[in-house]
């Protein structure tokens, strides 16, 4: 792949784990936005992610680094740091160092996932991570879903690809049947990027008896920022799903899909079954589709639309600007101290 004209360290919410890849105790190693960072938890159950050397000596926290009550403690002199990332003792003076500071990150722990908020200028979150639930807005609660961490999960690690792609592809109606072998391609009933949370619907269908004029299903899609997104299917097998994209460096990303299956009726077992296992199993098989194309997709620009593609490329691209370093959107000003100026629906992220 040639390495696309956008930068890799856009703004926004990005998944860097599953939640129950994370347990109590556990210091979680990773590497995003080219830093090294670890993730952990503290005995109340609360994740913080760091960037993972210690402000002491610079000993990494992810190698012998362990968690005790609220703190994280460096392997090397036994520092402790508090999910702000502060220096709270150092065992061998009276008083912490008040001064220095791990650079932590704004976290959310929803749908499952653990998302960490990335912005260049060090702005606090604007906009929040979605409930694939509560955000559809039809009454369906996590209840109502086989449970997909682990069986119904994809992770696909160092691809050379970008956040935007998979946005783009949200508004690509002719690659649905080359790519989806539907037969035909879908029809758009809602494009809004007016903020920085954006909204698209579309109807389709998958089963070939299916007349272009009597199409009783489709999709929603909720995109927040370009490393988030949740949809909603409808009309078809009762699925929702939640692909990310994160950047680990200048030229790869991490790729997770998340999918979560309506259970059948009478069905409230504590695991994922064969029924649901065979549905998720068709879900992922479509979005790896898409990732064999963006593995080796050139990033085209400006690309060679036809009329009918134009408008919802075109109003995505713009959309997309504001996330990059040097855009923002309508109102908010660049800086670590502009703070919340933009909302989006949907209950407050918990911040570690």
């Amino acid at each position: 792949m040639a390495k696309p004209p956008l930068s890799m360290e856009p703004t926004g919410w990005f998944q860097v784990a599953w939640s129950a890849e994370i347990e109590v105790g556990a210091v979680h190693k990773m590497k995003y936005f080219g830093r090294e960072m670890v993730a952990w938890r503290s005995a109340s159950g609360r994740i913080a992610v760091f960037d993972a050397y210690c402000e002491h000596l610079g000993a990494h926290l992810g190698y012998g680094g362990h968690v005790e009550g609220e703190s994280l403690v460096c392997p090397f002199h036994g520092w402790e740091w508090n999910r702000e990332g502060r220096n709270v003792c150092i065992p061998y003076e009276n008083h912490p160092n008040k001064v220095r500071r791990i650079r932590s990150y704004p976290v959310a722990e929803r749908n499952e996932a653990v998302w960490i908020w990335y912005d260049i200028d060090g702005r606090a979150p604007y906009f929040e991570v979605p409930d694939i639930f509560e955000a559809f807005g039809d009454g369906r609660t996590a209840a109502d879903y086989y449970p997909p961490v682990p069986a119904a999960t994809l992770l696909r690690q160092g691809l050379e690809l970008h956040p935007q792609y998979i946005m783009e592809n949200g508004v690509d109606f002719a690659h649905f049947k080359f790519v989806h072998k539907t037969p035909f391609v879908p029809e758009f009933t809602r494009h809004d990027f007016s903020g920085p949370v954006s909204y698209v619907d579309f109807t389709i269908a998958f089963d070939e008896g299916v007349a272009e004029d009597q199409v009783n299903s489709g999709v929603e899609s909720i995109n927040a920022g370009l490393g988030c997104s949740i949809t909603k299917s409808w009309g078809m097998v009762d699925n929702r799903t939640m692909p990310a994209v994160t950047p680990v460096d200048e030229h790869t990303s991490d790729v997770r899909f998340t999918v979560w299956i309506g259970r059948r009726p009478g069905d409230d077992a504590a695991e994922i079954g064969r029924y649901g296992k065979t549905m998720a199993d068709f879900v992922i098989e479509q979005f790896e589709a898409d990732i064999h194309i963006w593995a080796h997709q050139r990033y085209s620009d400006p690309p060679a639309l036809s009329p009918k593609e134009y408008k919802g490329f075109k109003a995505l691209r713009e959309w997309a600007t504001q996330f990059y370093p040097g855009g923002a959107p309508t109102g908010t000003p660049r800086g670590p101290e502009s703070g919340a100026v933009e909302s989006s629906p949907g209950p407050a992220a918990t911040r570690a």
